[in-house]
């Protein structure tokens, strides 16, 4: 029965300092700052609108590419959270696909973007790590040729 008992309290103790360590670096990589966080930050201060749907995974991607800066982005919802509707918000601006980039001169573009052609159209500086690079960043979609030459 004692040794039921040890194993128990050892068994918790684990889990407990488990979940602190998962705790503790989740927290560490929410507290350092992105090298995208003032390109994001960027977009949101000229006027850029990234409309997007929780369920679409091009929206997912778009977000991801900003690591951590994702926050920072200015990104509005236009799923319903049962994942069936659109919100009034996102039928009132007639947003017709995700995602949708809407720009300060009012122009919009649909689908993945690179960080250069979201610098381009709203006039953000490039994160240091992607203008230095020598390749840029491609869009996804599934139903692009991967022919270069096309």
């Amino acid at each position: 029965m004692q040794n039921n008992t040890t194993l128990i309290a050892v068994a918790i103790l684990v889990i407990v300092l488990l979940g602190g360590a998962v705790s503790y670096l989740s927290y560490q990589e929410v507290a350092t700052p992105s090298v995208y966080n003032e390109f994001a930050q960027c977009l949101k201060d000229k006027g850029v609108t990234f409309f997007g749907a929780f369920w679409c995974p091009h929206c997912q991607a778009q977000k991801k590419m900003f690591g951590t800066a994702e926050k920072l982005l200015p990104y509005v919802e236009c799923s319903t959270p049962d994942g069936q509707n659109q919100t009034q918000q996102c039928k009132d601006e007639g947003v017709k696909g995700y995602p949708t980039w809407e720009f300060p001169d009012g122009t919009r573009e649909t689908g993945e973007l690179p960080f250069s052609r979201l610098s381009e159209k709203s006039g953000c500086p490039l994160p240091e790590i992607v203008s230095g690079a020598t390749i840029d960043v491609l869009p996804l979609d599934e139903n692009a040729s991967s022919s270069p030459a096309e």
